[in-house]
């Protein structure tokens, strides 16, 4: 089969390597589409310490399931699925408690277990027993598909910071994942979105996608304005959807009194410490917390949501390349003039 592995840090070198063999208790899938996230080009640039070189990382997948073993009864051959990431081990202290997103074996689709930018991948025992593997229409778009493990994410941070009806939501970084946050939180009962994007593009989609009010950092500055839209309060929530480690910081000032901060999206390795005025927290009595990945029963919610077309994802998707792009499509993604770009293995 085809596949592009990382041979090391900022080389992925697209070549024939051997398909796979299943046992009597995992399934091979056809990978259809695979999206590249901004967890894919940290792990591309910096690495991961769950990633060793080389490996064929990507988790955003979705694709058919081909072959099965024997004791395999999740799953059918011909089944069209998709995949979140996480994959708890089921037997640990967070997996019994129902948090298997932070369990304590953090295993994870491309991080240990081979990714979804090849022509096909194992879903092993583990996965299969415990992992985010949830069926899809026969007339759903694949591509559209990979987009329920970042929304499964979001759905976890909405459960670590929920918002209530008529609350203030502002999102920091219209990205993708940004950007689907808007109808998410809009659907929750957001009664104003303020995000906050200096790219003219993505402020457009965030626009379309339902924000009430666009900030453009580059030319405003984002805590008054803020303040300005909410009257000197603050919002009620603040979701931080970006790898820049000073919107962080940026995020502590924008929250009212006993506001939510959750610092969703994550930072790169070499790039992590963050300085932050903890008085904000201790006197404003601000609820911080992070978000790491999402649970199977998120990854189902989220299917389910595209299915039925309460979340539309289309917006969201504006590149597609085939598996020997691969290269272009990381250099596309980390561009950032985009919404998220999907790798198609299977080109005709």
């Amino acid at each position: 089969m085809k596949a592009a592995v990382l041979e090391k840090l900022e080389e992925l070198v697209v070549k024939e390597v051997k398909t796979p063999e299943i046992d009597d208790d995992s399934a091979l899938l056809k990978v259809r589409a695979c999206a590249v996230c901004g967890s894919d080009l940290r792990i591309y640039r910096t690495g991961n310490s769950r990633v060793h070189l080389p490996q064929i990382i990507g988790h955003e997948i979705s694709g058919e399931i081909v072959k099965v073993g024997k004791n395999v009864t999740r799953v059918r051959v011909g089944d069209r699925v998709a995949l979140g990431a996480d994959v708890p081990c089921g037997e640990c202290v967070f997996c019994e408690e129902g948090i298997g997103n932070v369990c304590q074996s953090n295993h994870a689709i491309g991080y240990q277990f081979q990714g979804g930018f090849a022509q096909y991948m194992v879903l092993n025992k583990m996965t299969i027993l415990y992992g985010p593997i949830h069926r899809i229409p026969d007339d759903g778009v694949f591509a559209e598909y990979t987009l329920s493990e970042p929304l499964a994410c979001i759905l976890n941070a909405m459960e670590n910071s929920p918002v209530t009806i008529g609350d203030t939501v502002a999102i920091i970084g219209c990205g993708p994942i940004g950007c689907m946050m808007i109808p998410v939180v809009k659907r929750m009962g957001a009664g104003k979105v303020i995000c906050v994007e200096r790219n003219s593009e993505r402020q457009k989609i965030a626009s379309e996608s339902g924000a009430d009010v666009i900030i453009d950092p580059s030319v405003q500055e984002m805590r008054d304005e803020v303040m300005r839209q909410t009257g000197g309060i603050g919002a009620d929530v603040v979701l931080t959807a970006t790898p820049v480690p000073q919107m962080q910081q940026k995020a502590l000032t924008m929250a009212r009194n006993r506001g939510r901060v959750n610092f969703f999206g994550g930072l790169p390795a070499n790039n992590c410490e963050v300085s932050l005025d903890t008085n904000l927290i201790h006197y404003k009595e601000l609820q911080v917390c992070g978000t790491h990945g999402s649970l199977p029963r998120h990854h189902r919610k989220a299917v389910h949501l595209i299915q039925e077309g309460i979340i539309n994802v289309k917006p969201f998707i504006t590149h597609h390349y085939p598996l020997s792009e691969i290269q272009q499509a990381f250099d596309v993604a980390a561009s950032r003039q985009c919404m998220r770009v999907v790798v198609e293995p299977w080109e005709g």
